[in-house]
């Protein structure tokens, strides 16, 4: 941004403090951007669903030579794959058109790709974003990858559930062996989904029946384990990877919480969610998620528009600026220092138990 100092020399969010802005004037610039422009949406669909049925076609057209092709095209595959998650992200958010009905048809499509209930994770995720970084809600619409523990209920733990909450928390389990899982398996089920949600036990068991008739219809020429190779060579990487930029934008050293008393939405989006800087092609494929802060505060400006939104005003310029290097040790962070007003992670709270 010109005349706009947003990251100093260690990488951090520059010295600008969020509470410096007039917050009138700073919703009134992210209520120009909460529009939807049907022309770039439909641009947005064309240019990821043609190279991704081009390439999921090459892949089963492959695997007749051989196992390998899966492996070597299921990456391109499964980079697309985020960015369709992300485009349904947007539709749950009623972002991504102007119209509910767009957007719910839109989704739905892409949850035929993403094996994510659309109903379903649209509900659970507004809770994500009613609760977020309050210490005092963690168990209302949160999850294990935006949500923490405090360094004092962490040494509260007996030795034995400390042990566990450690390896189910170590980066092998969250990031390789949970994903999948979650993605395959538990989106099969209305979990964590109160008895009164019917929309969204109906929106699960829609989509499995869905996923049946178009994945099973495929077996049916391509034969089943071709169709199977495919789906885990996609799937797999593309969980993996939508998990962990999920993860980062949420946690990461310089992160803030705050009580339920003191917890703010502009504070909350501008500190406690990260400005993860990614090159263009990676920009591309998250659909400018990268912008969460931007996102968090104002959460019906479309992805296109994430971008021009953090460019108008300079109190976007406060939030943490995570860059791709520093992304990959973000997910160490996982405990919150109510006394030090920081993010630490395992070995620190043990150090200063």
């Amino acid at each position: 941004m010109p005349g706009i100092n947003t990251k100093n020399h260690s990488g951090k969010a520059g010295g600008l403090s969020h509470r410096m802005f007039d917050r009138q004037e700073l919703r009134a610039v992210t209520q120009r951007f909460q529009r939807a422009v049907p022309r770039t949406a439909a641009w947005q669909l064309v240019s990821t669903f043609l190279p991704l049925l081009a390439v999921l076609a090459a892949m089963q057209a492959g695997l007749a030579l051989g196992w390998w092709w899966a492996l070597l095209l299921g990456l391109p595959s499964a980079a697309l794959t985020v960015r369709v998650f992300a485009l349904q992200h947007d539709c749950g958010h009623g972002s991504l058109f102007g119209t509910p009905q767009a957007n719910d048809l839109v989704g739905r499509i892409c949850s035929l790709f993403t094996f994510t209930p659309y109903g379903h994770w649209r509900r659970q995720h507004a809770g994500h974003h009613a609760t977020w970084n309050d210490l005092d809600r963690r168990d209302r619409g949160t999850d294990i990858y935006s949500t923490c523990e405090t360094v004092a209920e962490y040494r509260a733990m007996s030795r034995g559930r400390r042990r566990l909450y450690r390896t189910m928390r170590h980066p092998l389990c969250m990031l390789l062996l949970f994903p999948p899982l979650v993605f395959l398996a538990l989106y099969r089920l209305p979990y964590d989904a109160p008895l009164g949600w019917g929309r969204e036990h109906h929106s699960v068991h829609l989509t499995n029946l869905a996923l049946l008739a178009v994945y099973g219809g495929l077996a049916i020429p391509l034969g089943i384990w071709p169709v199977v190779a495919g789906v885990l060579a996609v799937m797999v990487p593309a969980s993996i990877a939508g998990v962990w930029l999920f993860s980062v934008q949420h946690r990461f050293e310089g992160v803030h919480w705050a009580r339920h008393a003191a917890w703010d939405r502009v504070a909350a989006s501008l500190a406690g969610s990260s400005y993860l800087q990614l090159p263009a092609l990676l920009r591309w494929l998250t659909a400018s998620l990268g912008f969460h802060h931007v996102h968090h505060l104002a959460p019906r400006i479309p992805n296109y528009l994430l971008e021009a939104c953090h460019d108008a005003h300079p109190a976007f310029a406060t939030a943490r600026v995570v860059t791709l290097r520093e992304a990959f040790s973000a997910p160490d962070h996982l405990l919150w220092d109510e006394k030090a007003s920081r993010m630490v992670t395992f070995s620190e709270a043990e150090r200063h138990a």
